[in-house]
């Protein structure tokens, strides 16, 4: 990580963004120096399917952050999601007494210890843990503990959530980001960083429900006393409603993808004669253009994403159980799909209940916010869960010019350390 900055970057399947972000030496805080988005290529439902393709992309969207920001930048931390993230909740359980004393003060190292245990699970070959996050600390029967250190106990158990990645997507992001001549510093979990952007602290004690409406895939972070305790992935998105769209228009899904970004409306409720404009359908091989009205481009628009809000539903019963009766915070709406018109009107309905709200990023200032916006959640996220990077303790790491980027591996096994211990 450049001196003083860190680089989110953002491979959706349909676009790809980048936040560029400074700390200040003086303050420690964070501003956005420039921002970037661009069409995305060689992807898949979130998944590179073409490394040439999704490297260009990446490259250029990178290129056009540092022309925002007024600066250059050598290395990013990215995020993953979509199917090829899993996750499970563990449990371990050591003693803390010594031979001489019946109690003994809970040390760091006994910390260390009940997590190494909580999380000695078998996982798969083909796949790596990305994140081991803690989520409840018991000392001899009584739990709901953040901080167990210090505390005298006998007996320490640990709760955590284990998120995996398959090795072969990491290694497909690591090697478009290599070719694009950057240095990856870490990955992370999309919905994860996304909390640092757009919660709120008592949201994630109540227990709240996170949804990225993306393009290929929704995917969904539950959210209770503090702490992640489920993670899954819905294989469908906003590519689905364009390609109803096009499919019921008969045009071609760039057209249909553009209109659903201007006009596109998922509530009929919402549409009255005042809004119930003329829709213009782009003539396909010479043919004359057609007109559709915006409530019947609603009505095909509503049909999509209440049916994924559906299919949300319904997997949050399956892999939560008992635990989704104690969410009693919000539901939180982030990603491209999340600013379609009546989308928190839509959610309300499907989910029954009021408590629905768009996922806007805090604002860090900057020359312009235009990354105050649902889609930007996760770059934003990025830049403020990994500030501690920009930190000034790598001072001569990159100090060579760009063209000399050669031992990318050098510092990667520290830096992966640090990014660890962050979660």
């Amino acid at each position: 990580m450049a001196d003083g900055k860190v680089v989110g970057l953002d491979i959706g399947t349909s676009m790809i963004r980048v936040a560029i972000g400074e700390i200040d030496p003086e303050t420690g805080n964070i501003r956005i120096a420039g921002t970037a988005s661009r069409k995305s290529a060689g992807l898949r439902n979130g998944v590179i399917v073409n490394i040439e393709d999704a490297k260009n992309a990446i490259k250029e969207t990178i290129d056009a952050a540092e022309q925002n920001a007024g600066t250059t930048v050598d290395s990013v931390i990215t995020a993953i999601g979509g199917s090829q993230i899993e996750s499970q909740n563990s449990r371990g359980t050591v003693p803390v007494s010594s031979a001489n004393k019946s109690t003994k003060e809970i040390s760091r190292a006994d910390v260390e210890r009940v997590i190494e245990c909580a999380t000695a699970i078998k996982v798969p070959d083909d796949r790596e843990k990305l994140h081991v996050i803690p989520q409840n600390y018991i000392v001899d029967g009584i739990g709901g503990i953040t901080d167990p250190i210090h505390r005298m106990g006998t007996r320490l158990e640990a709760e955590v959530h284990i998120v995996t990645a398959a090795k072969t997507i990491i290694k497909n992001i690591q090697s478009c980001i290599s070719r694009s001549d950057y240095i990856l510093d870490g990955v992370m979990l999309k919905t994860l960083a996304q909390t640092q952007s757009v919660c709120h602290q008592d949201e994630m004690e109540l227990g709240s429900i996170l949804i990225d409406m993306g393009a290929g895939t929704t995917d969904v972070l539950l959210l209770l006393k503090g702490a992640p305790i489920g993670t899954f992935s819905i294989p469908v998105g906003g590519n689905l409603v364009t390609n109803d769209i096009s499919v019921v228009a008969g045009i071609s899904t760039a057209a249909a993808e553009e209109i659903k970004v201007t006009s596109g409306c998922c509530w009929a409720e919402g549409i009255t004669t005042e809004n119930d404009f003329d829709v213009v359908l782009p003539g396909v091989g010479g043919r004359a253009p057609e007109v559709m009205k915006r409530s019947q481009l609603t009505q095909i628009i509503q049909a999509r994403v209440e049916q994924i809000f559906t299919m949300v539903k319904v997997a949050l019963r399956k892999n939560t159980g008992d635990s989704i009766k104690e969410l009693s915070g919000n539901i939180i709406l982030t990603g491209g799909g999340a600013m379609m018109e009546g989308v928190i009107d839509l959610a309300q309905k499907v989910f029954h209940t009021t408590s629905v709200r768009l996922g806007v990023p805090e604002s860090l200032g900057g020359i312009e916010e235009d990354y105050r916006r649902p889609d930007f959640a996760t770059v934003i996220g990025l830049v403020l869960a990994n500030k501690s990077l920009a930190s000034g303790k790598e001072k001569g790491r990159r100090a060579k010019a760009r063209p000399a980027r050669k031992e990318k591996e050098k510092g990667q096994s520290m830096l992966k350390k640090i990014f660890k211990s962050l979660f």
